[in-house]
């Protein structure tokens, strides 16, 4: 049943409580000396018992008691300057993940220009969701090898373990298995990129905490109502609009594009996470800079920035979907929920729209 180095690598791991373990919030797993040795995974969907990362817990549990009342704080109590602050925070460090670290590096559906490269790098540091590098890693994971024991964040796994507990517990041996497969040679030849991975523990803490706590105070803030509002509220806010992309998105919408899938269309993560919930479609068609069909400006704030950036001529080479290609895949394998190709096309007759429900039926993909 096993694979000899499978067994081989069991054999070779150190007891609990002597292997050695990163700083790095988010790499949750034990560092092992041995993980070179070549290893076959097995195609499996194991339900494993969770082995909890005990500081990850507690720092994420202080840090959201922090967050709640760091939200009471905007609401209630903090300056409009330091909420207008913290707002304009978190639009520019999510935007350092979703035009940055996720469209431009992850899969690469755009090009920019070294201002911009710098400027995505100093949003995506000030959004503390590790390195690029390290984060567009996982994220290919995720892309290649979606809702196995190989994804980070497995969404079959459940709704909590896809949204933070995949950052609270060990990761599965495959994730670490696999993860020598991705070939992430274009973003560690990028000097900037570099830049920040070799300086993320001095440019993390100033980009997210020390400035935007300092910088409130300029203005009579004091010095509680800026440090949880325009960053712990912020950060937290931050983090958990981009889980939801994980889990939420990976559960409950509609698949117009791929019925075959998990991941879903669903607005309302669109809104909040700077139109990243348009997932069904982008997991269809990952290289589309837009993430979505249309690129709604009112749900894909990321896609209203990429567009300004290539206006100044600071993002180009922007890569799109033909829109005979969507139909056909539609057609092909969508649920019949797309709005224009969909069973409930008002202009499309009875009769073929029964053809269609059939033929998405019976088509596999």
């Amino acid at each position: 049943m096993f694979d000899n180095n499978f067994l081989d690598l069991l054999r070779r791991m150190p007891p609990q409580g002597q292997a050695k373990t990163t700083w790095v919030l988010y790499e949750t797993d034990v560092i092992n000396d041995e993980a070179e040795v070549p290893v076959t995974v097995l195609p499996t969907a194991e339900r494993r018992k969770w082995q909890l990362v005990w500081r990850n817990i507690i720092l994420f549990g202080f840090l959201h008691i922090g967050a709640v009342y760091g939200a009471y704080l905007f609401f209630f109590k903090a300056m409009w300057k330091t909420c207008a602050f913290a707002i304009f925070l978190y639009l520019c460090s999510g935007l350092g993940i979703t035009a940055g670290a996720h469209r431009l590096w992850a899969h690469k559906s755009y090009k920019a220009r070294l201002p911009l490269k710098i400027l995505l790098t100093i949003f995506n540091t000030m959004a503390f969701q590790d390195a690029v590098v390290d984060w567009a890693r996982d994220h290919r994971m995720h892309h290649k090898y979606s809702e196995t024991d190989a994804d980070p964040h497995n969404a079959t796994r459940g709704f909590f373990f896809s949204h933070i507990g995949w950052l609270l517990v060990r990761k599965h041996p495959q994730i670490k298995a696999k993860g020598h497969t991705i070939d992430m040679s274009d973003l560690k030849a990028d000097p900037v990129l570099r830049f920040q991975k070799k300086y993320y523990l001095t440019l993390m803490p100033l980009a997210c905490f020390i400035l935007p706590t300092y910088i409130p105070m300029l203005w009579g803030e004091s010095l509680l109502n800026a440090f949880f509002v325009a960053a712990i509220f912020r950060y937290v806010w931050v983090l958990n609009v981009t889980w939801l992309v994980n889990s939420a998105a990976h559960l409950w919408g509609d698949k117009p594009y791929d019925k075959h899938i998990n991941p879903v269309e669903i607005k309302p993560v669109s809104l909040v996470v700077l139109g990243e919930g348009f997932h069904n479609y982008h997991h269809t068609f990952p290289w589309d800079y837009k993430t979505a069909e249309l690129g709604d400006y009112t749900l894909n704030f990321s896609k209203i920035f990429i567009d300004l950036m290539a206006k100044i001529g600071w993002a180009y080479d922007l890569k799109t979907v033909s829109t005979d290609v969507i139909q056909k895949r539609v057609k092909r394998t969508g649920d019949g929920s797309h709005a224009l190709w969909g069973w409930d096309d008002k202009d499309l007759p009875t009769e073929k729209k029964i053809q269609t429900s059939i033929f998405n039926t019976d088509t596999t993909s």
